[in-house]
């Protein structure tokens, strides 16, 4: 069983940072690729981001140049670095990774206020 865990978020100003971090356990973190997925109110949720061991990261066009996901494999742990934030970045942000089941954090809630 793999356990994911979000924290990080917060109310921010737009143009602000913030940094989410998620904690993983229950599998080898290395070989996992690792996602950040956003869900608005009323909306669908949407990938912003994906890392794979030894491939170029995936953003969605909207946070491109903005966003960074990272992975610190020693503390089991991706990152989302978010940079000039929008209000329309305003969701609540999960973690997702997937080894034959998917597995999601409980979210963690990101609001930019205009």
């Amino acid at each position: 069983q793999v356990l994911l865990v979000e924290s990080g978020g917060g109310l921010v100003q737009a143009g602000g940072s913030l940094r989410l971090s998620c904690a993983a356990s229950g599998s080898i973190f290395s070989r996992y690729t690792m996602d950040w997925y956003r869900q608005a109110p009323g909306k669908q949720r949407e990938l912003v981001a994906t890392f794979t061991s030894g491939g170029s990261p995936y953003y969605t066009d909207s946070v491109k140049g903005r966003f960074t996901i990272s992975r610190d494999n020693a503390k089991s742990t991706v990152y989302l670095e978010m940079n000039s934030l929008k209000p329309e970045d305003t969701a609540a942000y999960y973690c997702h990774t997937y080894n034959g089941v998917h597995y999601w954090g409980q979210g963690t809630q990101v609001t930019v206020s205009s």
